[in-house]
């Protein structure tokens, strides 16, 4: 056994000392080569692993980002190198005032046997004062016997404007002329020759108005005088007289007011004579402000004469705006005592009958609403 282990350990000695015997044999010098050599090979991104790429967000991180910024301002003037020169407004021509035409003369001839003639002349342009006369004629004819009517109207009227009033007055004639025409088919002959019928007409009217002022505090005041004269062809007249007052008094949004009117009147016939007198008052708060406006109020009537009789009605009215100047919502409550005269039936129908029972017509109450535009 220990025969074996010399004998391994020699062979082990005689193999390493060939082995260096060998390295030792001295090699010829070889010559040195410079040469750069580039390795180009693709990219190859390096991405994280899938493990660790967060899928959701982290709710629990609530910190919030505030950058700090630093201003530095500064006062400079622009200005403009391009030498642009300030645009000069062209002066327009001196444009001609128009001529108003106060005065003119009008004519015409229909079929039918109808004529018109009309005159106007008036002062002119003036800011303080205007007047004028009024004329018209208008006359037609139809094909049945003594169908003719024709009408005739003069009128003449002034105006001063003052500083602080402005006054008004007119005086107005009109006259209307007709036949009571007709004819009965089952008997021709009841109405060969028609009767002549003509309504004479003579009013005169004052009136005075102070001026507008946007004080919130003014006082506004108004009166008028209206006076008449009316009658037929045969016993009918009727005279009349209505006074009419108004005043205003403004405190910022809202309005004091009182109107009165006292209409006084006679109609009398071949038969019959009635005198229908009326007094109306109505008093009345207003709110005007923010889209609203609001009136409210009574109205007092009074008849006396052949018939006497106390009326009290209400008068309310509101506007409200929904969208300004477009729309709006409105509602009325209100009651009156028309005063019916003689004048106005004839206006309506001037066939009618003499002897007339003339009676007011009484508005009990009257109730509207709606929407309207502004």
């Amino acid at each position: 056994m220990r025969l074996d282990k010399t004998l391994y350990t020699a062979l082990c000695f005689l193999v390493a000392g060939n082995f260096a015997a060998k390295a030792q044999d001295v090699k010829p010098p070889e010559k040195t080569v410079s040469e750069e050599i580039e390795v180009v090979r693709p990219y190859k991104p390096v991405l994280a692993e899938a493990v660790k790429l967060r899928r959701s967000p982290d709710l629990n991180n609530v910190a919030t980002y505030k950058a700090k910024f630093n201003y530095v301002i500064t006062d400079r003037k622009l200005e403009l190198n391009s030498d642009i020169q300030k645009l000069q407004a062209q002066r327009l021509a001196d444009e001609k005032a128009a001529e108003l035409v106060n005065n003119y003369v009008k004519g015409g001839i229909g079929s039918l046997g109808t004529t018109l003639a009309e005159a106007y002349v008036g002062t002119g342009k003036d800011e303080a004062l205007q007047a004028g006369v009024f004329f018209r004629h208008f006359a037609q004819e139809g094909k049945l016997n003594k169908q003719n009517d024709n009408e005739q109207q003069l009128s003449i009227f002034g105006r001063s404007i003052g500083e602080k009033v402005t006054l008004n007055g007119r005086i107005n004639y009109q006259r209307h002329g007709l036949f009571f025409y007709g004819i009965d088919d089952l008997n021709p002959t009841l109405n060969p020759d028609p009767a002549r019928q003509a309504f004479n007409f003579i009013e005169l009217e004052g009136e005075v108005i102070n001026k507008f002022t946007p004080d919130e505090n003014a006082l506004s005041y108004a009166a008028k005088v209206n006076a008449y004269t009316f009658s037929d062809k045969f016993d009918a007249s009727e005279q009349t007289l209505t006074l009419t007052g108004y005043m205003n008094k403004r405190i910022s949004s809202f309005n004091l007011g009182l109107a009165a009117a006292a209409e006084l009147g006679k109609t009398k016939d071949f038969n019959t004579s009635f005198a229908n007198n009326l007094l109306r008052l109505n008093p009345y708060i207003k709110l005007q402000t923010n889209g609203v406006k609001i009136t409210a109020g009574i109205n007092f009537v009074q008849e006396f004469g052949d018939k006497s009789k106390t009326r009290i009605f209400p008068a309310v009215t509101a506007d409200f705006t929904l969208i300004p100047d477009f729309l709006q919502v409105f509602g009325e409550v209100k009651g009156d005592v028309n005063r019916n005269t003689l004048k106005s039936f004839t206006d309506e129908n001037p066939f009618l009958n003499a002897n007339i029972n003339m009676q007011n017509t009484v508005e009990k109450i009257s109730i509207s609403a709606g929407i309207k535009g502004t």
